[in-house]
């Protein structure tokens, strides 16, 4: 289990890192693995308009699944301990889902990194002279169910996610709806 923390617009003094490893160290101790890593970037806003200017951010890569989370509050360390709460949270969240996925059988530390692998995301520059084009991403999928989408919707963050339906042999999105529960757009090419 490794941390990488570091700062922008601010110095990541000893103390805070050591902080940061303590509190995010505990959050990742619920997943109970030592396949995991997590980056913290750590940084404050000049603008005095905001008043929570303190912002904590953790990408945690656990066994192929990435969760984000990003906190502010008016100093660093209350920042720091809203991250780790909430990651905390996530992580529960996600274990419950893949047991629960599994029937329950088993510690969540067994799983095969394969069953649990969501896209890389390979970001690619766009071409200058197009000024329409903000970002683009080439994504590489490994097929997955319906629920394991939902579950990476989820633990992204995302209102959508876009993947390939083992089942329905096909590129899908499933997002989150405003009334509740979600719904999939499946693409039918008219020839």
């Amino acid at each position: 289990m490794a941390i990488t923390v570091s700062g922008r617009k601010m110095n990541v003094t000893p103390a805070i890192k050591d902080y940061v490893d303590e509190k995010i160290g505990r959050s990742l101790e619920v997943f109970d693995s030592a396949a995991m890593d997590a980056e913290v970037v750590l940084r404050t806003e000049k603008n005095p308009a905001i008043s929570l200017n303190a912002i904590c951010e953790v990408t945690v890569n656990a066994k192929g699944a990435v969760i984000r989370v990003a906190e502010s509050a008016e100093d660093m360390y209350a920042a720091i301990d809203l991250a780790s709460d909430k990651v905390t949270r996530q992580l529960r969240k996600y274990k419950t889902r893949i047991v629960e996925r599994r029937g329950g059988r088993g510690s969540i530390r067994h799983l095969q990194p394969d069953e649990l692998d969501i896209p890389d995301v390979i970001p690619t520059e766009p071409e200058e002279d197009d000024d329409l084009l903000v970002r683009l991403k080439e994504v590489e999928m490994e097929p997955m169910t319906e629920e394991h989408a939902l579950v990476q919707t989820d633990l992204l963050g995302h209102d959508f996610f876009v993947y390939f339906d083992q089942d329905a042999h096909q590129i899908q999105v499933i997002y989150h709806r405003k009334n509740g529960g979600y719904g999939i757009i499946r693409p039918i090419i008219n020839a």
